[in-house]
């Protein structure tokens, strides 16, 4: 084992030991080994795969932090995979000296305005077990291609750039579990520029990822616990699971607690995402989907937002099922908002606003603007204002067995139910109303059943 203080490195944090670990990472077996102590050094430490079989970075269970005095990240690991995840594809080259480097039980600590924690590029099956990386730019930044990456275990925390970063790379397989990502200026996990296939991101606590809780004294930029932007040219996200995680933040200006943009120019955009049995609430907006294709939400509390729990703006085939949306303090507020969308399903939900004074963002608990094709079915709606539902310009709008209540002792909804706008072949039946059902002439409402 390359022991780096073998090679000359003191692990006193006030020692430059770069050098002395280039040494080790020249000159060693491949697998260096940290003892406990502080190692400050102040260039990338990079690490080409291959030169000596499998290997990888140990911190002696977390009691060796390294810190970055110096720009760029403090490991760079390289490697030579350009096949897929195929296991015919893997070389045999890659598969006996490169595959599975790990980095294990290790603290990274930032010392430099442009230190990142570890860059990623041409692995196969790199894993990250029980790792920290603090007051850094970017904690796990994957670049190029890459392959079956494992991330657990982990703490990603307070941050100036994004926790886990797909920046701009071809990536199938990976795994983000059992992790917390939190306090990430500009995001705890975000994808731009990428195609990445078989994400799942399962059992975390992502939280407060952005500035006003992470870095007050820098600007705003809009971010998310879990951003994924497919709009560059050649970018697409598909099967994606986001399940059984805590995602929750404080509210910044037009941030969310998962936003999802697609493109929308014709074609069929990714899809094949499921949000599932998550707690995500106390941002702006919690949800937020935009040109989106074959999206399920089920079974997540979704809560407390300054604008909307839920937005989705010109998507189709969203199936929304199962999901409590309702505020958590008096100050936020509840409301699904659905925009230029179509053939989408909202079944089994409850909306509620549980506030003795109304709305505090002004909207009905159920917006539908311009929409076709949507089933509503088995929902309930307590204590909307205006209204429980409100749909304008809607066309083949089915709302069946739902119940739309107003418990207050003083009433504030001016209607349970309303249509409005230019629409068509819209249709209520078997649903209990306490309140009117108010519609336009031209709003296409068919008499009830």
């Amino acid at each position: 084992m390359s022991n780096v203080k073998n090679f000359g490195a003191t692990g006193d944090g006030q020692t430059d030991d770069t050098v002395a670990i280039q040494h080790a990472i020249a000159d060693g077996d491949g697998l260096l080994i940290f003892p406990k102590g502080t190692y400050r050094i102040s260039q990338t430490l990079e690490i080409t795969l291959g030169k000596k079989g499998p290997g990888g970075v140990s911190g002696s269970m977390g009691a060796a932090t390294i810190v970055m005095a110096g720009p760029g990240p403090a490991f760079r690991l390289v490697g030579n995979h350009g096949g897929t995840g195929d296991p015919g594809s893997v070389t045999p080259r890659v598969w006996n000296s490169e595959r599975m480097p790990g980095i294990r039980q290790i603290a990274i600590e930032g010392a430099h305005p442009g230190a990142d924690g570890f860059e990623l590029k041409g692995t196969m099956q790199a894993t990250f077990d029980g790792v920290l990386i603090r007051h850094v730019r970017h904690g796990i930044h994957l670049v190029k291609r890459n392959r079956n990456i494992l991330i657990c275990n982990c703490h990603i925390y307070h941050n100036r750039g994004v926790g886990i970063f797909l920046d701009g790379i071809n990536l199938h397989q990976i795994n983000i579990s059992s992790s917390h990502i939190s306090y990430n200026r500009l995001g705890g996990i975000r994808i731009e520029r990428s195609e990445v296939r078989n994400l799942q991101i399962t059992g975390n606590d992502i939280e407060y990822n952005n500035t006003p809780r992470s870095f007050p004294d820098l600007p705003t930029e809009p971010t998310a616990e879990i951003w994924i932007d497919t709009t560059a040219p050649n970018a697409s996200v598909n099967e994606v699971t986001i399940v059984s995680n805590t995602i929750q933040a404080t509210s910044s200006k037009a941030g969310c607690n998962i936003r999802i943009i697609e493109k929308s120019n014709g074609s069929r955009p990714p899809g094949l995402i499921s949000i599932t049995g998550n707690i995500i609430g106390s941002q702006e907006t919690n949800v937020h989907l935009t040109g989106c294709y074959g999206v399920t939400l089920s079974g997540n509390s979704i809560y407390s937002c300054t604008h909307r729990n839920l937005l989705i703006e010109d998507s189709r085939l969203i199936t929304i099922g199962s999901c409590q949306f309702r505020r958590h303090t008096e100050k936020a507020g509840t409301g699904v908002r659905l925009i230029n969308s179509s053939d989408c399903t909202i079944s089994g939900c409850n909306f509620h606003d549980q506030s003795s004074g109304g709305q505090q963002n002004g909207a009905s608990l159920l917006e539908l603007k311009n929409c076709a094709r949507l089933a509503i079915t088995g929902c309930t709606f307590t204590d909307g204002v205006p209204c429980g539902i409100d749909a304008i310009d809607c066309q083949n709008v089915l709302i069946t067995g739902c119940s739309v209540a107003e418990t207050r002792p003083t009433p504030k909804a001016s209607a349970a139910i309303r249509f409005d706008g230019k629409g068509s072949s819209n249709q209520i039946s078997n649903c209990s109303l306490s309140g009117e059902l108010k519609s336009s002439s031209a709003s296409g409402l068919l008499k009830p059943k």
